[in-house]
């Protein structure tokens, strides 16, 4: 969600995923926003015989956004650089939990997220099959995921 560029990793999310497609077949994957590897990625999910699976959706406005979140199994974010990151929060505080690259600054805040190297796909993938497998991991990742949202806010309102 957001831009489709080389900072975001788009690219390793696609990989990903036609890795989890192997083994979950009816999974369904969103890439939502635009950017200068937009076309690419869909050339790619085709490449990779998924694009039936990898739905682009452009930009979302607040409310669809809200709603993504809210739909949504998983959030991944496998950005290659990224300073902090706002979305995995939105996607916790909206009770999805969140699988993020080790190399984001929010990495260093989310206690309760899954935690992956961008360029790792085939860990990415198991980290994606794991939590669509394990209702268990699902609910404690997304009830600790809203709580430790609750508490970035407080600190950051109270500049503690």
């Amino acid at each position: 969600l957001g831009r489709i560029t080389l900072q975001k990793g788009p690219d390793y999310f696609v990989h990903a995923a036609a890795k989890v497609l192997k083994k979950n077949p009816k999974a369904v994957f969103i890439l939502s926003g635009s950017g200068d590897m937009e076309e690419e990625m869909m050339r790619l999910a085709a490449q990779l015989g998924i694009s039936d699976r990898v739905l682009f959706t452009g930009f979302l406005r607040e409310d669809e956004r809200d709603e993504a979140y809210a739909s949504a199994d998983l959030f991944v974010m496998p950005s290659v650089s990224e300073p902090f990151g706002i979305a995995p929060l939105e996607a916790m505080k909206s009770g999805t939990p969140v699988l993020i690259s080790k190399q984001s600054g929010i990495a260093e805040v989310v206690k309760h997220a899954l935690k992956v190297d961008f360029w790792d796909v085939d860990e990415m993938a198991n980290k994606i099959l794991s939590a669509l497998a394990h209702p268990g991991l699902h609910a404690t990742l997304a009830e600790n995921g809203k709580r430790s949202v609750a508490e970035i806010v407080g600190r950051i309102a109270f500049g503690g």
